[in-house]
């Protein structure tokens, strides 16, 4: 099997998932406010389900800064499989509250594109990924 096109399958991957997760952190840590978001988004939203506020405003919270500081990572490929784990938590999350909301929300505009690239990721063989700071860094550290 042919494999020099796995490096690039990786960092493509992570280049457009990070990317796409990170802005979404830019508008909502710098432009919207990571309050703002939590009451727009988690809050008001879903005041009357069962979850108690506390944890609606801070998850609301730290989403932001997760897709910003874990889309960042990706971006440069630094530890990678960690912020690929969080972000995954926050599709996972996303999806949740999606569901509570419309139990028959649209998958496909939204959270399927990003679970797609995120699976891509973290299916590929870790060592492959050789465009990235983890690589690099690796390399450094073992002496190569």
């Amino acid at each position: 099997m042919d494999t020099r096109g796995l490096p690039w399958a990786h960092l493509f991957a992570r280049a457009v998932l990070g990317l796409i997760f990170f802005m979404a952190g830019v508008f909502k840590v710098f432009q919207l406010g990571p309050l703002e978001h939590a009451r727009r988004f988690f809050v008001e939203p879903y005041a009357e389900s069962f979850l108690p506020t506390w944890s609606l405003w801070a998850t609301g919270s730290v989403v932001p800064v997760v897709e910003l500081c874990c889309g960042a990572l990706l971006i440069v490929g630094l530890r990678v499989h960690q912020a690929s784990l969080a972000l995954g938590g926050v599709l996972v999350l996303v999806t949740f509250g999606h569901l509570l909301d419309q139990p028959l929300y649209a998958f496909h505009t939204h959270v399927i594109p990003r679970l797609a690239l995120l699976l891509v990721i973290l299916i590929l063989p870790r060592d492959a990924d050789t465009m990235s700071l983890d690589a690099i860094l690796g390399k450094r550290r073992s002496g190569r």
